[in-house]
């Protein structure tokens, strides 16, 4: 584990607590940090906007996407969806759905995190039946066999992590239930809704590594499980679950609201609407 240097300093005037009591001449806070939430931090106050810029020249200039515009989304499998951002550790697709995938897809670079903005579906994996709606968010393991039939039109917005695996943060003093409580995750089940689609019937599985695509024929069709036992699975997390880490239902001090809130890559949330606008540098 990485060994950061540490010397907590405090300079002019601040607040006790991130996030909190902010000064009264400063309106503006800033996050400077390392690691995303895990490495140090330090936290800015400023008297105006730290994105209150006039111009900007160069490649590194913030930008909005607005994903309704991407009409190349409408595709069968989710691998031929276009994509929005990359890098060497992450994937951003959209991807729009009405039919029933044809075949299974997996992917063997990483984990797939769903989040379904619009529309329902079935979600079948080697792990079960899960029903999926708006606001879910969906992560599937790599190497997880899965298909989706839309009950109406979807729009999917797809992030895969190929250089780590999805975690959550340590929790400290607010505890376990903070930001949601585990008990609202649900899994797939093995009921008779997924035992209806066993069959003999040939079925193919577009499987992704290296980006590359391999299709891989079955005389019959792998979702064939009875049974499973383990702590690795396919789950789903719906927003409206996620409550405010400084909210009235957690003993920390009180704040006023802030005008602005940034952080070093994302100023909007992703559960709040992340098909609104992405802004990166």
């Amino acid at each position: 584990m990485r060994k950061w240097p540490t010397f907590p300093h405090r300079e002019g005037t601040y607040s006790k607590q991130a996030h909190a009591d902010f000064p009264e001449e400063a309106i503006y806070e800033r996050e400077a940090g390392r690691e995303g939430f895990f490495g140090p931090a330090s936290h800015f106050h400023h008297q105006h906007a730290p994105t209150g810029w006039s111009e900007w020249e160069g490649e590194l200039k913030p930008r909005a996407f607005n994903l309704n515009h991407v009409e190349a989304a409408h595709q069968s499998s989710p691998w031929s969806a276009p994509s929005i951002l990359k890098n060497r550790e992450c994937k951003v697709r959209v991807w729009k759905l009405a039919e029933n995938m044809s075949g299974l897809a997996r992917n063997g670079d990483g984990d797939e995190l769903l989040f379904i903005h619009q529309g329902c579906a079935d979600l079948y994996c080697d792990y079960g039946h899960l029903e999926i709606e708006e606001g879910d968010y969906v992560l599937i393991p790599r190497s997880t066999n899965w298909r989706l039939e839309p009950k109406e039109p979807m729009f999917i917005l797809m992030i895969e992590n190929t250089g780590s695996a999805y975690a959550l943060p340590e929790k400290g003093i607010v505890g376990q239930h903070a930001v949601f409580d585990p008990a609202v995750l649900e899994a797939p089940a093995i009921n008779e809704r997924f035992k209806a689609q066993y069959s003999e019937k040939q079925t193919t599985v577009s499987l992704k590594r290296g980006n590359k695509i391999n299709t891989i024929t079955y005389p019959f069709n792998p979702l064939d499980a009875i049974g499973w036992h383990g702590d690795l699975s396919v789950l789903k997390l719906n927003w409206r679950d996620i409550r405010p880490l400084m909210s009235h239902r957690y003993h920390l001090p009180r704040r006023r609201i802030p005008r602005l809130s940034v952080t070093d890559l994302w100023s909007v949330p992703l559960y709040q609407d992340p098909l609104r606008a992405i802004p990166v540098h």
